[in-house]
């Protein structure tokens, strides 16, 4: 993709597209946010001195991946000491994809640029854009140690716990508002958030998934069981079935669904015997759906049954119902036998040679990171194999860092896939892209559109330190925005096609319209506030496409706003960044 041929003239329909907003919430916003607006948007424009806004990213003595002294932040100490330094990993990633390539003769592309891999890994990990705000903090520290600046910043910041969470919780409990009364979405989403800003180990968090009991709001692991109850059952029980697919899915990458009802060749192995290539059973399905027979929600809480509740099934070919008893799908010897079902079931499901526990959760990282999972679909993963070097030498770490999933995402982000470019001199064939040759270019999710929207008309980062008016707009905006672009739901990896009705929100609705035209730091007021056109353009370049325009793409917008002033100014400067928004480049991940 060439960036200027992404661009067109600007669009003469964009302004009679654009709407205001309520006179109310204009006047509200104006009141809190002009005494120091003016002044902030200066600043951003020029030179900025971040004071200790973004200390991580403006810190001279953080130490780059490079160095060998770098660790990641683990639950222990004692974890940390007992793994190889992240920076050999890293290498070891390299080398297996290095080697891969050079296997196959496939060419790689080249490196990126600091700013084209801010934006990326910005999209992957916190699922907005770079601010201006930011971009003049990252290129005012040594240019060799930006990449992991960056990376660490986004580490910090709660934007990137929120957003990393409700990609988990999509996998964990789906998207839909679940049970009523019984059943809190969002109390889950946040509490997984916590978990993953304080890196507790995956393992861990996974366990109180299982296990927990209580009431869903008080202990918000238990919304995973709370999600599945049948309220139309009399005793409020979870459905054992939904709860074993969603198991097997969202822990162990493995789609096993389709033996609720019959054998199946899954993998060409034998669930209960990977050296058996006789398929999976029936009642490999039924057995782990067993462990969840006794679960039930009471206004306690969700809780085990005092009593066992046997799960009987009427197995294929049987004329009755019989009791089918907890039992382990495959890896069988490492069950631990404990006499608590949900107990047993999460000690297997993290066990440490239980590797499809690792396999998954960083095969979906990767896909976070990425938009494209290094195994797919995310969630298949086949039981024997093959599974890609890097991968493995992925899950050996984290296995041995006892589940630090920051760990794992600094090794992701960091490897060399992730530096290089979407474009090359050569032809791209299937070969480079499955195999990570060129970054694969993939179609941003309708959330992470959104994000980009509300961040590029705002100069100032919108985070948790931003003015409450700011982030109650974009919560509201990106909400509405969504549910009308449409949400892939659990989907979220499947590359689909742009519709016409997409494209015209995009063009036409009201998100980008009102992002445009109002707000102390939106775009109307950067033609006034800039010292020239020139400024002036190099700015909704960066606020919008994270890059500085081309010479062709500078001699071509310069020749529309250099000799006008006034609203004749801001227009043009509207019809720029609408141009820009609606460009491939905006809408993709490159």
């Amino acid at each position: 993709m060439q960036p200027q041929d992404a661009i067109s003239s600007p669009n003469q329909s964009a302004s009679a597209s654009r709407s205001k907003l309520s006179t109310w919430g204009r006047n509200v916003f104006f009141c809190a946010l002009c005494t120091t607006g003016a002044v902030a948007v200066a600043g951003f424009l020029m030179d900025y001195d971040p004071g200790t806004r973004f200390s991580t990213l403006a810190k001279s003595s953080l130490p780059t991946a490079s160095s060998d002294n770098v660790k990641s932040v683990t639950a222990t100490e004692n974890a940390a000491s007992k793994v190889s330094p992240i920076k050999l990993t890293i290498d070891r990633v390299d080398a297996a994809f290095e080697e891969t390539w050079r296997d196959a003769d496939l060419k790689v592309a080249d490196e990126v640029d600091h700013l084209a891999y801010a934006r990326r890994m910005s999209l992957g990990l916190a699922g907005t854009v770079p601010s201006l705000e930011e971009i003049r903090v990252l290129e005012s520290v040594p240019a060799n140690q930006r990449n992991q600046r960056w990376l660490e910043h986004l580490l910090e910041d709660d934007r990137t716990s929120l957003f990393l969470a409700e990609r988990l919780t999509r996998a964990f409990v789906g998207v839909d508002s679940g049970p009523f009364l019984v059943y809190r979405r969002s109390r889950f989403a946040n509490w997984l958030a916590k978990q993953l800003k304080q890196n507790v180990p995956y393992d861990q968090v996974v366990r109180h998934l299982l296990t927990d009991t209580g009431t869903w709001t008080q202990s918000p692991a238990v919304n995973f069981y709370s999600k599945a109850v049948d309220q139309n059952e009399d005793k409020n029980l979870v459905a054992p079935v939904l709860m074993a697919g969603r198991t097997s899915r969202a822990f162990l990458g493995m789609r096993i669904d389709c033996l609720q009802c019959h054998d199946d060749f899954l993998g060409n192995v034998n669930l209960g015997d990977p050296d058996d290539p006789s398929g999976g059973l029936q009642t490999d399905f039924h057995s782990l759906a067993a462990f969840f027979s006794g679960t039930g929600v009471s206004l306690g809480g969700v809780q085990d049954s005092q009593e066992p509740v046997p799960w009987q099934v009427q197995l294929l070919g049987d004329s009755d119902e019989s009791d089918v008893p907890p039992a382990l799908p495959f890896l069988r010897n490492l069950d631990g036998g404990e006499s608590n079902a949900r107990v047993r079931l999460a000690n297997w499901v993290t066990h440490p040679k239980n590797r499809p526990f690792a396999r998954s959760i960083i095969n979906r990282m990767w896909a976070i990171v990425y938009g494209r999972a290094l195994i797919e679909p995310v969630d298949d993963i086949p039981l024997a194999g093959p599974f890609p070097k890097p991968l493995e030498i992925m899950v050996d770490d984290f296995i041995a860092s006892q589940y630090d999933l920051q760990r794992v995402i600094r090794i992701i982000a960091s490897c060399k896939p992730g530096r290089l470019n979407s474009r090359a001199s050569f032809e791209i064939t299937h070969p480079h892209a499955q195999s990570f040759a060129v970054f694969p270019m993939r179609r941003l999710r309708p959330d992470q559109v959104a994000g980009a929207i509300v961040q590029s008309s705002s100069l100032t980062t919108i985070n948790s330190e931003s003015h409450i008016l700011d982030r109650l707009m974009k919560f509201g905006s990106k909400r509405e925005f969504v549910e009308r672009f449409g949400d892939p739901g659990e989907e979220e990896f499947v590359q689909r096609g742009e519709t016409v009705t997409q494209k015209l929100l995009l063009m036409n609705g009201d998100m980008l319209s009102d992002r445009i035209n109002e707000g102390i730091h939106s775009v109307v007021h950067l033609a006034a506030l800039s010292p020239d056109a020139e400024k002036l353009l190099e700015t909704i370049f960066l606020t919008v496409l994270s890059r500085r325009p081309t010479t062709e793409e500078q001699a071509h917008f310069m020749s529309s706003i250099d000799a006008t002033t006034g609203d004749q100014r801001k227009e043009r400067a509207q019809d720029i960044y609408w141009t820009l928004v609606n460009s491939m480049e905006f809408s993709w991940n490159h």
